[in-house]
């Protein structure tokens, strides 16, 4: 497991990765937020006092081993979600501004249900300020757009867990590329970061087009099940595969770049060309 130290007013909380997800110590985050002497059993009370959250303790809560300077420690842990929730617990005044950022966060997000034109401006000034130029915005977000078609049509079709949809979208990508996306991710450099956040104009515009082949392959056979969608998202991969290879053919260039957005900033500029 890695683990990591969260600075939080100037106190450390940490998190280790479990199953691809982090999950943050408690005790830490009691000594950050509060003045208890004994963390573990403030956690045990709190779990005690809030019934509903008692209820679903087992799912948001688990005991893990973390690195320190003495070896690894059994330490109770929560997700992102258990840290939430568990905030909500905690009646201290040190714990209302990450409440409040809580609230705003959820406001924001009942605001973008009901005007779906605000996910896309937040989206984008994300982007912004990550340095992307306007161009490599707009693909990004028509790309998420594209996507999302190909999930609603997945959905219709009895293909509705993330599991499935995950290899799905890695069968498109393989046809597509020539290389799955875990070997897509490892040629660039990335660990956990969003393989798509770090594509270039041509990456995005393939991986476009192996999705909305798939989309166009699926409707036109009326695909049912997981086992037909693997075989529409192969021909969907193969379609945007064949266009990359005869590119390539012609240019003398791979389409597939190491090149990403970790580095600063000439990388940058060269990925923007």
């Amino acid at each position: 497991m890695k683990t990591e130290i969260v600075p939080w007013q100037g106190k450390g909380i940490r998190k280790t990765l479990h199953h691809d997800e982090w999950w943050f110590a408690l005790e830490d985050l009691v000594l950050a937020f509060t003045d208890s002497k004994d963390p573990r059993q403030y956690i045990l009370n709190i779990k005690q006092q809030d019934q509903e959250l008692g209820k679903g303790w087992e799912q948001i809560v688990h005991t893990l081993a973390i690195e320190t300077e003495d070896g690894k420690q059994q330490l109770i842990c929560a997700n992102m979600e258990g840290i939430s929730r568990i905030i909500q617990s905690i009646p201290v005044p040190q714990a209302e501004p990450f409440k409040r950022w809580l609230a705003k966060v959820g406001y924001e997000r009942v605001q973008e249900i009901e005007n779906p034109e605000l996910a896309a401006n937040r989206t984008r000034a994300i982007y912004k300020a990550k340095g992307y130029s306007d161009a490599l915005i707009a693909k990004r977000l028509l790309g998420i757009a594209i996507r999302e078609k190909l999930k609603d049509e997945w959905d219709k079709r009895d293909v509705a867990q993330e599991k499935e949809q995950a290899i799905l979208t890695a069968e498109i990508a393989k046809k597509a590329f020539g290389v799955a996306p875990d070997e897509h991710k490892k040629l660039k450099g990335l660990k956990r970061e969003n393989l798509r956040d770090h594509m270039n104009n041509l990456e995005l515009i393939f991986s476009m087009l192996g999705e909305a082949a798939t989309t166009e392959i699926t409707r036109a056979n009326n695909v049912q099940g997981f086992d037909e969608s693997r075989t529409a998202a192969r021909k969907g991969g193969e379609v945007a595969g064949v266009a990359r290879k005869d590119l390539e053919k012609k240019t003398g260039k791979r389409v597939v770049s190491p090149k990403n957005y970790l580095t600063e900033p000439e990388s940058r500029k060269r990925l923007k060309s």
